[in-house]
């Protein structure tokens, strides 16, 4: 899969993709994330990327040129399959979309900031709008990184062990159940005797019980 993000701050996404599992997916060449200084297509030599807003109002806003010209460079290498804008007003992220990109082979993430972007640019440039809640965060880097994670582990290969990310929390339409390693008891708090019973059978029963329970209890609006 590859991943180009256009962003004003590159520096923000440096850590996120230096670590972890998504070091490994692009180590292993299983990902590849290109991210984009949208300042290098500014409109003068000052740098200028943004501008007041027409009507007036607080904050600036970012034109469409920069974005408009990066995303140029970007597809005449072709056409990717999804141009996507962090905004705090789109869809809500969630893990079927995350299993839906995951199957993508190309997509793109452009990173809003200031007051967010001239409207033409979600009108006519970006094909779908993707939020992480009802919340304003100061741009779409951290959003972007979240994005391309929720995604990049759940490519082949990605995970050490295939069958992972299908018991992940919401894959089920449930919260995971409790999880418990080594040792079986720690200051008189005890593993639940059904995981040490090596009864196959019990313990998925158990662990079905379980995320049931806590979906219940915790998110009521899955069931």
């Amino acid at each position: 899969m590859r991943i180009d993000i256009l962003t004003l701050h590159p520096g923000l996404l440096e850590g996120p993709f230096s670590h972890s599992i998504v070091k490994r997916a692009v180590d292993k060449g299983l990902a590849e994330i290109h991210v984009h200084d949208l300042r290098e297509h500014a409109i003068n030599k000052h740098g200028q990327v943004d501008d007041y807003p027409y009507g007036g109002g607080a904050g600036m806003v970012m034109r469409i040129e920069p974005i408009h010209a990066c995303l140029d460079k970007i597809k005449a290498g072709g056409t990717p399959d999804e141009v996507i804008y962090m905004s705090p007003d789109g869809d809500v992220l969630n893990q079927p979309m995350a299993n839906e990109l995951s199957l993508k082979k190309w997509i793109v993430v452009l990173c809003g900031h200031y007051k967010g972007v001239d409207q033409r640019v979600r009108d006519h440039l970006v094909t779908r709008e993707i939020s992480l809640g009802n919340f304003v965060l100061s741009g779409g880097e951290i959003p972007a990184a979240a994005l391309c994670d929720a995604v990049i582990r759940l490519l082949p290969g990605v995970l050490g062990d295939e069958t992972s990310a299908l018991s992940d929390s919401f894959q089920d339409g449930l919260i995971a159940p409790p999880v418990y390693t080594r040792p079986p008891e720690f200051q008189g708090w005890k593993v639940p005797d059904v995981l040490l019973s090596g009864n196959e059978k019990a313990i998925h029963d158990w662990r079905l019980s379980e995320a049931e329970k806590i979906t219940r209890e915790r998110r009521p609006d899955m069931l």
